[in-house]
């Protein structure tokens, strides 16, 4: 038995496109209080109208930019005086880009630095004594299979991801013990239009064109890994086997790999 999420708070970074604005549509569903936080002021006031249309107690449109420490405060500020406390925080603004690395400069790994793992550290720690003041509550970070397993043309993005990792299974235990769950989402390649707005693009892709999860069925899986509270969840399953693929025969798949580098 799951918990309930009728009228949890949820603040959702990355909300107006992809995986954070079916994630906001699938927990409408569920008569949350919805703070959709992205820098397209007028993409998330859209979505905050139709939200509040289709089942959501509230939904309310933040622009701002998570990687700014002013914008982070801002958020804080406003649960302050708008809510008592934040159940659910879902770190999922995220930006790539397609290079090698011999190619690529410090300014754009500094830049996914910043925006895949730096904001969502600030911020989870800006707001850790509003989820104290929640209920069950639980961090939700978007990572990807590639915090799994490095891919040629992407460091910067795997390295990002990785890190999202690794800090997010060192957080879980030290947030258990004051009641706060960490639960990493993992997907695959995802049809979104992330890859429409890389950083860079240097040159053309070596991989063909994968089957990709809607983000809607990503967004069903988090929710229901929220309602269980579960650890970490794949949810494409061609993600998951190359997950334990890497685990089971890690030199097979760096040779794979070196067809594409």
């Amino acid at each position: 038995m799951g918990r309930s999420l009728h009228e949890c708070r949820v603040l959702i970074t990355g909300a107006s496109s992809g995986i954070g604005q079916a994630l906001a549509k699938e927990l409408a569903r569920h008569n949350t209080h919805l703070l959709l936080v992205a820098r397209n002021e007028t993409a998330l006031a859209e979505l905050a109208e139709e939200l509040t249309r289709n089942g959501a107690a509230s939904a309310v449109p933040f622009a701002a930019d998570v990687t700014d420490a002013q914008s982070r405060k801002a958020i804080a500020d406003w649960l302050d005086e708008h809510w008592d406390g934040l159940d659910v925080l879902v770190n999922n603004a995220g930006l790539s880009t397609h290079a090698r690395f011999s190619e690529s400069d410090n300014a754009a790994s500094r830049n996914i630095m910043e925006v895949n793992f730096f904001a969502a550290v600030e911020l989870t720690r800006q707001l850790l004594p509003r989820l104290r003041h929640g209920n069950s509550s639980r961090v939700v970070n978007v990572a990807s299979i590639l915090s799994h397993r490095g891919i040629p043309f992407n460091s910067d993005y795997c390295a990002s991801k990785f890190a999202l990792r690794g800090w997010s299974e060192a957080i879980r235990a030290e947030l258990e013990k004051e009641g706060i769950g960490v639960t990493l989402i993992s997907p695959g390649t995802t049809d979104t239009d992330f890859f429409e707005h890389l950083l860079t693009r240097q040159e053309s892709s070596p991989w063909k064109k994968q089957t990709a999860i809607s983000p809607e069925a990503v967004a069903r899986q988090t929710v229901r890994a929220i309602q269980k509270g579960r650890r970490e969840i794949y949810p494409n399953w061609r993600g998951r086997l190359l997950v334990w693929l890497n685990r089971l025969c890690p030199s097979l798949v760096d040779r794979i790999m070196r067809r594409y580098g």
